[in-house]
């Protein structure tokens, strides 16, 4: 059963942004990026969470504001990299059997949306669970940097397992499209499994890890939200994450 003193929300986070480099200690409201998702993730009220951090910079500014957080080898090659090798530092022991992995970049992220993507690993044969929004504007269908996941969801279906997930649509998908959002809900035994696979052959064409854990026959359920939580990856991100964040404490 998942509980809250069995379930872990893991936040991995570097400094390494090509494209916003240092973003984690980026300035929202005279709070670092990091913390402001550190505290989406207490907000969801799932289980302990915990900051994964690449550089010890991040560690300390979370351990500052009262969060859990641990540097990592910050040559790791992925999030769910980050988030085992923290896993194996923290809980050696496997006390946590079910384990969030939120994305550093994501601080408008719903806390309703945290617990939804948990709530995907409530069926026993699902070994990662994740969400996604459906997509309503054409322009997005179209989009290429917009991963969508191939899912019969629908307004009566709210849960689905994923088929596949694409980054350009073809004739043999059907509408509607639904906005795949990286955020992740492992068991524990299904996160040291996927972390120890070699890259597939569709993961590497597609840049999507995702792919990973489907190409190897992994069962992943896919639970619809409202939105999709702005991701920060530029400067234009950042100052839209500001506004949004404005009136939050």
């Amino acid at each position: 059963m998942i509980e809250f003193n069995n379930t872990i929300v893991v936040i991995p986070a570097r400094m390494a942004s090509t494209r916003l480099p240092g973003k984690p200690l980026a300035d929202i409201h005279g709070l670092p990026m990091i913390v402001h998702v550190w505290k989406r993730a207490v907000e969801a009220n799932v289980g302990k969470v915990l900051v994964a951090a690449a550089e010890n910079e991040i560690a300390n500014v979370i351990r500052s504001h009262g969060g859990d957080a641990l540097a990592t080898d910050p040559s790791l090659p992925s999030g769910s990299d980050r988030v085992a090798a923290a896993l194996k530092l923290r809980d050696p022991h496997g006390k946590f059997i079910y384990v969030l992995n939120l994305q550093g970049d994501l601080p408008t992220i719903d806390p309703l949306a945290v617990q939804r993507c948990l709530a995907g690993l409530t069926n026993d044969n699902v070994d990662i669970a994740t969400i996604a929004a459906r997509i309503e504007a054409d322009e997005e269908v179209q989009n290429p940097n917009i991963v969508k996941v191939i899912a019969p969801l629908s307004e009566d279906r709210e849960v689905a397992y994923a088929r596949d997930f694409v980054r350009q649509v073809g004739p043999e998908h059907d509408a509607p499209f639904w906005h795949h959002i990286g955020v992740y809900a492992y068991r524990r035994e299904a996160l040291d499994r996927f972390v120890s696979l070699p890259v597939s052959t569709r993961e590497a064409r597609r840049k999507l890890e995702q792919m990973r854990a489907l190409d190897n026959d992994m069962r992943i359920a896919v639970v619809s939200v409202d939105s999709v939580p702005l991701g920060v990856d530029a400067p234009a991100d950042l100052e839209a994450a500001r506004v949004m964040l404005r009136k939050k404490p």
